[in-house]
């Protein structure tokens, strides 16, 4: 890695994770110019392309003809190359996403119904990130030489220019147009490209355990048509990963934010698709309060996607510029949105871009939003060009300062230089600029809100993982987060299910079958049989296997039996299902467990075996696994069956019981509607809620007494396994 100068702004260790030099620096503003650049370089590989992306969709349009039709995409793209070159091998890494996020996605590959990939084309999910966390870092490596690095991924709804024209026929995703899509992206060579595909390699073999070995090739996979904007420089590389499955923390991101505006004399211009982190408000406000206090120019967009976005994130920002705006006594403060005439109402310009200038001195770009998430809880990645006082190279940076405001304005980067060195200020430079069609504006109406929604909507952007997920690292590291089904995600699904019967009852001709009377006469007549309770307490083991929702065949047994037996029932079938699983695994051979449950449920052999009934209980109150996988885990490794037993009981009294009433309520309904006792179904959702805040007090005491020594632990293995694999590494 390059030597540090004395004065240099970074840090490894403190600031980044890496210094290294680039022999060629190119800035990629928009996603036209990035998918054609990529395209190009992608076509010159060898041997290796990896991509490490938030969101990847095969049916990307990379390029358009002349009519505007798309003329290469993106899935068809990678499997063509696979096709044409046998020694090339393409890897893949995607976020693997709550299905909130489902609704703009591509169906999973790797069920085969959508795109198939190419053998030699390896796609994988990333599900290590945290409860609630994502992965987030934007990366492409070719051949171990040229890396990309920015917020575009490859992905639908990417794709724009930089005219931004309002009713850009080419800005289509599923049929339906979206608005003009603003980001960027940097490439770079050289030992900085080397260190990136260092990053994306480790980043790959965490998420899926599997190595992927560098490779060495002597073709050059620099576009010929992409001119560098610099050569022979430093660059910083900062990261952000969480503290989860035993691994340290990494906030390089946050403190070479906080570095950076520390160290600027003159101006700060940022552009952000958010404006939320805390700490990065407050290093702002200090700055504020000086009375030479730099400029501070933010560019962000005007709207937030949807209505959870709009009520969380937005919220935060207008906290945070408003707390700005009330210590800005210089009037150096300012923010604006860019405005193109003509778009759809209720759009705007999607500013999408994580980008950063200070002084002409440093340029960054990378994944990092300006959120309190992007500090502590989702992975990241970003890379500074630092000048050094190099006089060409503090010229690109300007130049393209001058670039990235004149686009939003619709003039030329020469139009908005010489403004700017007539007016003095970026502010009064842009105050004089810009058109009714184009313009940046001053980001004003803002409404306000109480300290109550602010303190509720700030658990959408949290800076470290939530506690529930500390709870699952204490007893199962190094499990699959994605199959968990917390508590949440189970009323959810039985509450759907209720109201969808609901409606089918009333609104559709099974109203005439399913009546209130002869669904209490079916179930009396099936109560009746000697058979019957036998049968519900049977059904939850099926159930189990296939993940059939078990609240409904407790539903089915109160309205039979009534709520006392039904309960009853419910409780001893879900027991008789966990033993039986139990018992299974003691039957099986270890080794073969171990398969089933694969690699990362292997963890939960420790971990049940130190704490034992306390484990239990949390594994069952915060499901890492499918229920019955559980149990034969349990089985196989011989934990105490009583152990065993009573954490399962534990741990699904509150469900069970909270299902019960409600379906002893429903049952109540359908007989007579006046039955219905409101302050008992409100008297049990409090119970509930109540509950899971006493069980959430309690471990967090149990956190208090072993996570330190665990942590301390966890570090230790982790320094030792890195330095033996790489003692010469620094990234």
């Amino acid at each position: 890695m390059s030597e540090l100068k004395s004065n240099s702004l970074f840090q490894v260790g403190g600031n980044c994770c890496g210094v290294a030099h680039a022999e060629r620096v190119a800035m990629l503003v928009d996603g036209e110019t990035y998918f054609e650049t990529f395209m190009q370089a992608a076509e010159r590989a060898e041997r290796s392309i990896l991509i490490l992306a938030w969101d990847f969709d095969s049916r990307t349009a990379l390029r358009f003809g002349e009519n505007g039709a798309p003329t290469a995409i993106l899935g068809e793209f990678l499997n063509g190359l696979a096709q044409r070159n046998r020694r090339l091998h393409i890897h893949i890494l995607d976020w693997d996403y709550p299905m909130v996020f489902g609704a703009d996605r591509e169906f999973s590959p790797l069920y085969g119904l959508s795109w198939k990939p190419h053998r030699r084309v390896h796609f994988r999910y990333d599900d290590t990130h945290p409860v609630v966390g994502s992965h987030h870092q934007k990366i492409v490596v070719i051949d171990d030489k040229l890396a990309f690095v920015g917020g575009l991924d490859l992905t639908c709804k990417r794709w724009d220019t930089r005219e931004h024209l309002p009713n850009d026929p080419r800005r289509m995703a599923g049929g339906k147009p979206y608005p003009p899509f603003h980001d960027m992206m940097i490439a770079l060579d050289g030992e900085a490209g080397r260190a990136i595909g260092a990053i994306a390699r480790k980043r790959w073999e965490k998420a899926t355990d599997e190595v992927i070995d560098a490779v060495q090739v002597t073709s050059d996979p620099w576009p010929d048509s992409l001119k560098s904007d610099i050569e022979d420089v430093e660059i910083g590389i900062a990261c952000t990963s969480p503290a989860a499955e035993g691994g340290e923390e990494v906030r390089d991101v946050e403190q070479l934010y906080l570095d950076m505006i520390t160290r600027a004399k003159d101006y700060i211009y940022i552009e952000n698709q958010y404006f939320t982190a805390q700490k990065i408000g407050d290093a702002l406000a200090s700055r504020l309060a000086e009375p030479d206090c730099p400029e501070i120019v933010i560019v962000t967009r005007l709207l937030s996607h949807g209505w959870l976005e709009e009520m969380t994130m937005h919220v935060l920002r207008t906290k945070l510029i408003a707390s700005l705006r009330a210590v800005d006594v210089n009037q150096r403060f300012h923010v604006y949105y860019p405005h193109v005439d003509g778009l759809t109402e209720g759009t705007c310009v999607d500013v999408h871009a994580k980008m950063m200038i200070v002084d002409d001195e440093w340029l960054r770009i990378g994944s990092s939003n300006l959120s309190n998430r992007s500090m502590g809880l989702d992975t990241e990645c970003d890379v500074t060009v630092e000048a050094g006082h190099r006089d060409d190279v503090t010229t690109v940076i300007r130049r393209f300062r001058d670039e990235a405001v004149a686009e939003h304005l619709g003039v030329s980067a020469d139009g908005f230089a010489g403004e700017l060195q007539r007016a003095g200020t970026m502010h009064d430079a842009i105050a004089s600029l810009g058109s009714p069609q184009r313009q940046l504006r001053p980001l004003t109406e803002m409404e306000e809100w109480s300290d109550a929604l602010i303190n509720t909507v700030s658990l959408a952007d949290p800076e470290r993982p939530v506690s529930m997920n500390l709870l699952v690292e204490q007893f199962a590291p190094d499990v699959e987060m994605h199959h968990a089904k917390t508590v949440w995600k189970k009323i959810a699904v039985f509450v759907l299910a209720l109201i969808a019967l609901t409606l089918a009852w009333r609104f559709t001709p099974l109203a005439g079958l399913f009546t209130a009377d002869k669904v209490t006469a079916w179930a009396e007549h099936f109560a009746g049989y000697w058979w019957a309770p036998v049968l519900i307490v049977l059904a939850y083991t099926p159930a189990s296997l296939i993940m059939f929702p078990r609240p409904l065949i407790t539903l089915g047994a109160v309205v039979a039996f009534g709520a006392w037996q039904g309960f009853v029932y419910a409780i001893v079938g879900i027991l008789l299902s966990a033993g039986l699983h139990y018992l299974a695994g003691t039957l099986f051979p270890r080794d073969m467990v171990r398969r089933i449950a694969g690699k990362r449920l292997n963890r939960m052999v420790h971990v049940l075996r130190k704490n034992g009934l306390v484990a239990v209980t949390a594994l069952r109150l915060v499901p890492v696994a499918p229920f019955a996988v559980e149990g034969i885990v349990a089985g196989a490794i011989r934990i105490k069956l009583w152990h065993f037993l009573l954490g399962t009981f534990i741990a699904m009294l509150p469900g069970v019981l909270t299902a019960t009433i409600f379906a002893d309520q429903l049952e109540a309904a359908l007989r007579d509607a006046s039955k219905i006792n409101y302050w008992l179904v409100a008297g049990v959702a409090a119970f509930f809620l109540g509950a899971m805040f006493l069980v959430r007090r309690w471990f967090k005491k149990l956190e208090a007494r072993e996570t330190t020594a665990e942590a301390v632990s966890a570090r230790r293995i982790e320094g030792a396994i890195s330095e033996v694999r790489n003692p010469s590494a620094t990234i």
